[in-house]
């Protein structure tokens, strides 16, 4: 069994997002740290909002944020958004089975039962669970500590956390 890319993407684009969920964050950056392209990553952003996953915002401020928490984001849902439509082998095809053993084949009925329990599987894992206590992750996307050079220094500012103000001369706090 092997993936999709869109599902791989999809994946990486969620978690990215739970590690910074504090903020709102941009494709580009997405696109750098999970080593994709904007264009592609725009097309599975735009599935997981309409999958209920991310929340998506246009103009210089907008970006995308999870919809949800980390915890309510089951991964077997994921994967059945990006992986539904496309058959499995020939035989799960209404329309493109030319198999001539299809009625006979006790392979079919093999696979279909592994396939519910590889879905199964997933449907006991959260997001959450991919990314609590995993410093590597954080290490990779968390934007407190990377720097994306090829995100312009103006998307960096729309993006930023809003910073306290400088305290001024003689005011102490505590």
């Amino acid at each position: 069994m092997r993936l999709t890319v869109k599902t791989n993407l999809a994946m990486r684009v969620l978690m990215f997002c739970a590690v910074n969920r504090d903020r709102t964050v941009r494709k580009c950056e997405v696109a750098e740290a999970c080593n994709a392209s904007a264009n592609h990553l725009g097309v599975i952003i735009n599935q997981l909002g309409h999958g209920g996953f991310l929340e998506t915002t246009r103009g210089r401020g907008g970006g995308i944020r999870l919809h949800r928490s980390p915890k309510e984001i089951n991964v077997g849902a994921v994967f059945r958004l990006f992986e539904s439509g496309l058959p499995f082998a020939e035989c799960f095809s209404a329309a493109e089975n030319t198999c001539p053993i299809a009625m006979t084949c006790r392979l079919r009925d093999a696979l279909t039962r592994a396939l519910d329990a590889f879905y199964r599987e997933l449907d006991d894992i959260t997001l959450d669970e991919l990314i609590t206590g995993n410093t590597g992750l954080f290490s990779l996307f968390d934007l407190d500590v990377i720097n994306f050079p090829t995100c312009s220094q103006a998307e960096r500012r729309a993006h930023a956390r809003p910073s306290l103000p400088p305290l001024e001369a003689g005011v102490t706090i505590g």
